[in-house]
C-alpha cells in the first residue's frame, strides 16, 4: 500500500501497560512495512485523569522498544498540533457544523437531572442511557434556555431506524442497530471534546489510513461512523484487535504482576524479546515460527494475519523467549547490559569484571535481575554461611575437612588460575584420589569459596576471583570446619 498512515493516540494518565503498547507495535510494524508514517498523538482531553509524568512515561516506553514516530508533541509535522488539548478551537468549529446539519443538539440536562434519569431507568428495568428529551426542545424553549445561559453540551443526533455497519479487517462486517446506540456527548460544557468527537476530526484532518484499536472500542464504532457519515467523510479502514488477558484468562491487571513496558524492562527482559514477544499477542506468522527480529518482523506483518480472539500473556513463554536472546548476545553487550542491574542491588561491580562473568551466566539466566544473587560473593569482601555447608554429601566435619585441605594445596600451588582446563584436571585428580565423587568434592570448595550451593560454573568463576580472594576464603572454611 501506498501512503499509509497510522497513529497511536494514548492519554498521558500512567505508564502504559503491555496491551496498549501492543496496539502501538502493530501501527508501528504496520507503517513500516508500507514506508509510511507513524504519528504520536496526545489524547488529553480528559485532564481529571492525567497524571504529571504521563506522557514523559509513554515517550520513555516507546523509546525503549525502539518505535520511533514521523510526527508527534515532541517534533512537530505538517498536521499538527499533536496535543488534543492545543485542537479545542477545531472541535468546537466541528461541533457547530454537526449542529447546523441537524447531525447534533445542544442539551442543557443538569447532573442532577441526569442521575434521576438513570435512576428511574434503572427502576423500570431498562437500560440506562439518555432519553434524548433536550433532542425534541422547541425553538422558544431553547431560546429560553439560551437566554437563562444555562450550561450545555454538544450530543450526536443518533438517527432512530435502521442500523449502522463497519467494515473491519479482523471480525469482517460488523452491524449494531442504531436503536442500540446512545446520543453520545460529543463537546462538553468546558469547552473539551469527548474522545468520540476528537479521535473523528483528528483521524480525518490527519489523514489517518488505518484504525487499529482494541476490541473494548467494538461497541462505539457506529457513533464514529455516524460522525463520518454526517461530515460526508470517508473513514480509515478499522480493525479491532483482541484483548490481552492473563494466564488465568481474565484481563490484563496489576494482579497479574508487571503490566507496564518499564516493570518488564526494569525485571531485565530484553528490548529484543519483549518486541518479538508482543508482536504475538494476537497476530502470527505461520502459527508455529516464534523468533523474530525487528527486521523480520517489519518483513512480515500484514493485517491479515491479526487474530480476532483473545491473546494470553504467557510468562513462562516471555521468559523462554527472553533467555533465547540474552544467550543470542555477545557477552561484551550482554556485560553493558547486566551492569546496572548489579549497581541497582547496591554491588560495586566494574564492567571489566562483568566482562569476565558474562560467558559464565549467559545460559544460566532467563533475566538480567537474576544476575545479583546469583554473583554478588564475587564482588564481596567477606561472606557468612553456616559452617554445616561444608560438609560433603554424605560427609563428616573431618572427611570435608581433609577434602578442603587437598584442594587448597591444588590452588596454592598455582601460581595464578588463567589456565582453567589445567585447574580443572588438577582438582579432578585429588577429587579421585580421595575417593570422592566429583559433587562431594567440588561442593565443599563451591560453598567454601562462594558461600552458595549454587553458582556459576565453579573453576571460572574461581578464575574471575583471583587467587587472594579465594585463597582467603578457603582459609577461612578451613578454619570453620576444624571448629565443627
Amino acid at each position: 500500500m501506498t501512503n499509509v498512515r497510522v497513529r497511536y493516540a494514548p492519554s498521558p494518565t500512567g505508564a502504559p501497560h503491555i496491551g496498549n503498547l501492543r496496539t502501538a507495535l502493530f501501527n508501528w510494524l504496520w507503517a513500516k512495512h508500507n514506508a509510511g508514517k507513524f504519528i504520536l498523538r496526545v489524547e488529553d482531553t480528559d485532564q481529571a485523569r492525567e497524571v504529571d509524568n504521563g506522557l514523559e512515561l509513554i515517550i520513555e516506553s516507546l523509546r525503549f522498544l525502539g518505535m520511533d514516530w514521523d510526527e508527534g508533541p515532541d517534533i512537530g509535522g505538517a498536521y499538527g498540533p499533536y496535543h488534543q488539548s492545543e485542537r479545542l478551537a477545531l472541535y468546537k468549529k466541528y461541533a457547530a457544523e454537526l449542529i447546523a446539519k441537524d447531525a447534533a443538539y445542544f442539551c442543557y440536562c443538569t447532573p442532577e437531572e441526569l442521575a434521576q434519569m438513570r435512576k428511574e431507568q434503572e427502576a423500570r428495568g431498562e437500560p440506562t442511557r439518555y432519553d434524548r428529551r433536550c433532542r425534541y426542545l422547541t425553538t422558544e424553549q431553547r431560546a429560553e434556555r439560551e437566554a437563562k445561559g444555562l450550561p450545555r453540551v454538544v450530543r450526536l443526533a443518533v438517527p432512530l431506524e435502521g442500523s449502522t455497519t463497519l467494515p473491519d479487517f479482523i471480525h469482517g462486517d460488523i452491524t449494531i442497530p442504531n436503536a442500540d446506540v446512545d446520543d453520545q456527548v460529543l463537546l462538553k460544557s468546558d469547552g473539551f471534546p469527548t474522545y468520540h468527537m476528537a479521535v473523528v476530526v483528528d483521524d480525518h484532518l490527519m489523514e489517518i489510513t488505518h484504525v487499529m484499536r482494541g476490541d473494548e472500542w467494538i461497541s462505539s464504532f457506529p457513533k464514529h461512523i455516524l460522525l463520518y457519515n454526517a461530515f460526508g467523510w470517508t473513514p480509515p479502514q478499522f480493525g479491532h484487535m483482541p484483548v490481552v488477558l492473563g494466564a488465568d484468562k481474565k484481563k490484563l491487571s496489576k494482579r497479574h504482576g508487571a503490566t507496564s513496558i518499564t516493570q518488564f524492562r526494569d525485571e531485565g527482559y530484553l528490548v529484543e524479546a519483549l518486541v518479538n514477544f508482543m508482536a504475538l499477542l494476537g497476530w502470527a506468522y505461520d502459527g508455529e515460527r516464534e523468533l523474530f527480529s525487528r527486521a523480520e518482523l517489519i518483513q512480515a506483518f500484514t493485517l491479515d494475519h491479526i487474530h480476532s480472539s483473545p491473546a494470553v500473556l504467557d510468562r513462562a513463554k516471555l521468559d523462554w523467549m527472553n533467555g533465547h536472546y540474552i544467550r543470542a548476545l555477545k557477552t561484551d553487550e550482554l556485560a553493558e547490559r547486566l551492569l546496572p542491574f548489579l549497581t541497582r542491588a547496591g554491588i560495586e561491580a566494574d564492567l571489566a569484571t562483568v566482562q569476565k562473568i558474562a560467558p559464565l551466566v549467559q545460559e544460566r539466566i532467563k533475566r538480567l535481575d537474576e544476575i545479583a544473587p546469583l554473583v554478588d560473593f564475587i564482588f564481596a569482601d567477606e561472606i557468612q554461611y553456616d559452617p554445616k555447608l561444608l560438609f560433603g554429601n554424605k560427609m563428616n566435619a573431618a572427611e570435608s575437612l581433609n577434602a578442603l585441605r587437598n584442594a587448597g594445596e591444588v590452588l596454592d600451588h598455582f601460581a595464578s588460575f588463567d589456565d582453567e582446563h589445567a585447574l580443572e584436571q588438577a582438582l579432578r585428580a585429588v577429587s579421585e584420589k580421595l575417593n570422592l565423587k566429583p559433587a562431594q568434592f567440588f561442593g565443599i570448595l563451591r560453598v567454601a569459596v562462594t558461600g552458595k550451593m549454587v553458582t556459576p560454573p565453579l573453576v571460572g568463576t574461581i578464575k574471575v576471583m583471583g587467587k587472594d580472594k579465594v585463597m582467603r576464603r578457603v582459609e577461612k572454611a578451613l578454619r570453620l570446619l576444624e571448629g565443627e
